[in-house]
């Protein structure tokens, strides 16, 4: 199967040019790896992820938090071009959250507020391979510091790469020869991937 990367991060605020360059070259990387790109099918720096990925051909899927594509892009105000898929879960933006994080194998995080904090927190106490795309602000920036004050041992590795392309390449190279040893919270302690 193919790896999925989950592209979490700030739906809007003041996004510069450079940032969402950023997050546009790591949709382009995740799609060149051949990896399917995983997003809460919002608008801001995950959409400018899923515009890379389909620049390259790549396989894009969206967890909604609407019932329907109306919903989706009226309630919501979410796009839905550039997407393969659509799931709708109608759980809303917080209560999507988990399901796109435990879709993905690794979850990226670009920018971000409060809904991407809580996609980091699920994401963390899952145990997941996590990687932080620094330098892109929000939450970015306070992750170290966060995990510290945490003061919990979930399993999960958080890697930090200010460059899209070699963080995506060191999340791979990471999960197929260590992290996909570990198991989540869901998985029995002697099953190997």
């Amino acid at each position: 199967m193919k790896l999925t990367i989950g592209v979490m991060g700030a739906s809007g605020g003041d996004l510069s040019e450079e940032i969402k360059q950023r997050a546009y070259r790591l949709g382009e990387t995740i799609a060149e790896r051949d990896a399917t790109l995983i997003t809460g099918g919002c608008p801001g720096l995950p959409y400018e992820a899923v515009r890379g990925a389909k620049a390259k051909g790549g396989l894009v899927i969206g967890i909604s938090p609407g019932l329907s594509v109306g919903e989706h892009q009226g309630k919501y105000r979410s796009p839905v071009e550039g997407f393969d898929v659509l799931i709708f879960t109608g759980s809303g933006l917080m209560g999507r959250e988990i399901t796109n994080i435990r879709s993905c194998d690794i979850v990226v995080i670009a920018g971000g507020r409060s809904g991407t904090l809580g996609e980091l927190a699920i994401a963390y106490d899952e145990g997941r391979l996590i990687g932080i795309l620094t330098g892109t602000g929000g939450i970015t920036g306070m992750v170290e510091e966060i995990i510290r004050v945490c003061k919990k041992d979930t399993g999960a590795c958080v890697l930090y790469d200010d460059d899209p392309s070699l963080l995506i390449d060191r999340l791979i190279e990471y999960y197929r020869t260590s992290h996909y040893r570990k198991p989540s919270c869901f998985c029995d302690a002697r099953e190997e991937g």
